[in-house]
């Protein structure tokens, strides 16, 4: 398939999941999947890429891996991209296999469950976040937004090119941490005030979806539900706000 075919049907859920490929676009998330080393199928690029801050010298960077540049015009270049203003490169990647037999918990491991966590900015942070605070992966369960929608790559800055992510189903999931020997913990509004002290040296801590919370399953396999304590008047955190501080405190 043509590199751009191939761009305009990866803009589908079911192709990416088809040929395990996704699209990254802009020069940043270039940048950082050129970084990471991730299999490329190919990149696209079109003239304004030179006008981009920095775009001289991601052609340069492609030029050294030897990836196979496909020059297109502005028109069809926005016949792939996502963006309204794109800046004149997207490349193909190929999905890193990470899934949960690729997990070996250590003595201490701190996971993280997305319950069918639906927006795409909401989740890229969330990636990023675990990212930075030392998640050892993150677990999309179903119902969670596709971890390689563009949306959520440009939100998460590419953190998935290096840090574990997958979708797995909810039995696949729970079976594991009771084979691993990993303590769920739900993250709930009502749930006890988290204290960081409790935690065991293999925990793995689930978001719900922005508006249910935790599906029924989920909540069931949970050892405990945990809260932050909030101000008065206020009725719950973002999803993203609050998956960052509780893997902070949990760091």
């Amino acid at each position: 398939m043509k590199l751009l075919t191939l761009a305009r049907d990866l803009k589908r859920r079911k192709a990416r999941e088809k040929h395990s490929l996704f699209v990254a676009e802009g020069v940043r998330a270039v940048e950082e999947l050129l970084r990471a080393g991730l299999t490329l199928r190919g990149v696209i690029v079109a003239p304004q890429l030179v006008d981009a801050p920095r775009g001289a010298a991601l052609r340069s960077a492609m030029a050294a891996v030897s990836v196979e540049v496909l020059e297109v015009s502005e028109k069809d270049f926005r016949s792939a991209a996502e963006t309204e203003s794109p800046q004149g490169v997207l490349a193909i990647g190929e999905i890193p296999p990470f899934s949960l037999q690729s997990l070996a918990p250590v003595l201490t491991t701190r996971l993280l469950l997305l319950d069918a966590v639906q927006d795409p900015g909401n989740v890229g942070t969330i990636l990023r976040t675990a990212a930075a605070l030392g998640a050892s992966a993150t677990v999309a369960l179903p119902g969670t937004v596709d971890l390689w929608n563009p949306k959520v790559i440009r939100s998460s800055m590419g953190a998935q090119f290096r840090h574990p992510s997958f979708h797995a189903t909810t039995e696949e999931a729970l079976s594991f941490l009771r084979d691993a020997g990993v303590e769920l913990w739900g993250a709930e509004a009502g749930g006890e005030p988290l204290k960081s002290r409790d935690a065991p040296p293999k925990l793995a801590v689930v978001v719900g979806n922005e508006g249910a919370g935790l599906s029924a399953p989920v909540r069931s396999a949970a050892t405990r539900l945990v809260s932050l304590p909030i101000s008065a008047g206020v009725e719950s955190l973002n999803v993203a706000v609050a998956a960052g501080i509780i893997l902070y405190e949990l760091r």
